[in-house]
């Protein structure tokens, strides 16, 4: 089933799971303040929960609510956001209860460049979102894909076809930056900026 924003938002509030268009490929996403919700993503996805959720943010104030961005990951942030880089980072004290799996001493945040999403964003806060495929899997790229997948388990905003590459992930801390996953991005750009 399709949804229009403001069905969205009511459904990410009631704890359900999202679709949702980015600029690099459809993901699911759930409401962050809702634990049992991101337990329906795990489930749903097939994910481990070992595997940390990363989470969308609407802009660098929302992220730094979350995470803690030093000189290096604000730098990356104001050349490649809103794009494809996911920076993660250590966690607020205030985002340490949040259920997003992994290590619940990072976070993984990214801005998208997607309009559709970023509206959506700005009514519904930070969300938590993975890639739209069964785990392993490749991702969906249409709404026609995603519910062919997951059929009545996730309801999807139709935002036309995503063809992006997956965002590129990176760590920073006091050790430096650390690639995680290669993706649009590449490691060269990412030091070029820190370089500068």
């Amino acid at each position: 089933m399709t949804l229009n924003e403001s069905e969205a938002v009511a459904a990410l509030e009631a704890g359900e799971v999202v679709a949702i268009p980015t600029d690099t490929v459809y993901g699911l996403a759930v409401h962050l303040g809702l634990p049992a919700a991101s337990k329906r993503l795990f489930s749903v996805k097939g994910r481990p929960e070992s595997v940390a959720l990363p989470v969308l943010v609407a802009d660098v104030s929302a992220a730094q609510l979350l995470g803690v961005l030093d000189a290096d990951a604000l730098a990356l942030a104001d050349r490649y956001w809103p794009g494809a880089l996911t920076v993660v980072v250590p966690r607020r004290p205030a985002a340490g209860s949040l259920d997003l799996g992994g290590d619940p001493a990072t976070i993984g945040l990214r801005c998208p460049a997607n309009s559709a999403t970023l509206g959506l964003l700005e009514r519904t806060g930070p969300l938590a979102v993975t890639s739209a495929n069964l785990h392993g899997e490749p991702p969906c790229r249409s709404a026609e894909e995603v519910l062919a997948v997951f059929g009545a388990a996730a309801r999807v905003i139709d935002g036309g076809e995503c063809r992006g590459e997956p965002s590129t992930v990176v760590s920073l801390g006091p050790a430096g930056m650390k690639c995680l996953r290669v993706g649009a991005i590449s490691m060269s750009e990412l030091q070029m900026v820190l370089r500068a």
